[in-house]
């Protein structure tokens, strides 16, 4: 189960072609993760997200340094250079939030490609699983970026005028259209 935002060009590619790649980074990868904060593939940037200073970017893959190959199962590229990637086919798009435009999206996952040196193999040589103590995942948390650990890196995003709006939003008093009465 992912969600997105309704905003963005990747919510709409899921909508269309009901397929998608899920790249795992880890927390080494975090600065090229962070070049693409502030960018969309959605041209024209829909007015919100250009008031939060989003730009335009066409090739997501250069601008982060990152590099395409080609998926198995899906049409969509994979990212090289993530440790893991999962090859998914959507099964279901719904909207959700009262105050968020936003999609869940349901994944089936159809191919798993995971790093060789994060694999262990125990007593079923055909079954390897990944190792918890060598896979090292980069987690984004409210616009901040985790590791297993602390912040690893500052997050351009979390600096955002679309967090400054978020904030603001989050400080307004309730009113009656979203209070539930028991």
């Amino acid at each position: 189960m992912l969600g997105l935002g309704q905003m963005g060009q990747t919510s709409e590619n899921i909508k269309r072609t009901r397929e998608c790649v899920i790249n795992l980074p880890s927390v080494d990868q975090v600065e090229h993760v962070d070049r693409l904060a502030m960018t969309t593939g959605r041209n024209p940037v829909p007015e919100k997200k250009r008031d939060w200073g989003y730009l335009y970017e066409p090739d997501k893959f250069g601008i982060a340094g990152f590099t395409p190959i080609a998926s198995v199962a899906v049409a969509p590229p994979r990212v090289k250079e993530c440790p893991v990637q999962m090859e998914g086919i959507v099964h279901d798009v719904r909207t959700f939030g009262k105050n968020v435009s936003a999609n869940m999206v349901e994944v089936h996952i159809v191919k798993l490609h995971v790093e060789e040196s994060l694999l262990v193999y125990g007593s079923d040589p055909a079954r390897p699983y990944i190792d918890p103590v060598r896979w090292r995942p980069l987690i984004m948390s409210f616009c901040r970026f985790f590791g297993l650990g602390g912040e690893v890196h500052p997050s351009r995003l979390a600096n955002s005028n679309f967090m400054k709006a978020v904030a603001q939003s989050s400080q307004s008093p309730p009113t009656t259209s979203n209070v539930r009465s028991e």
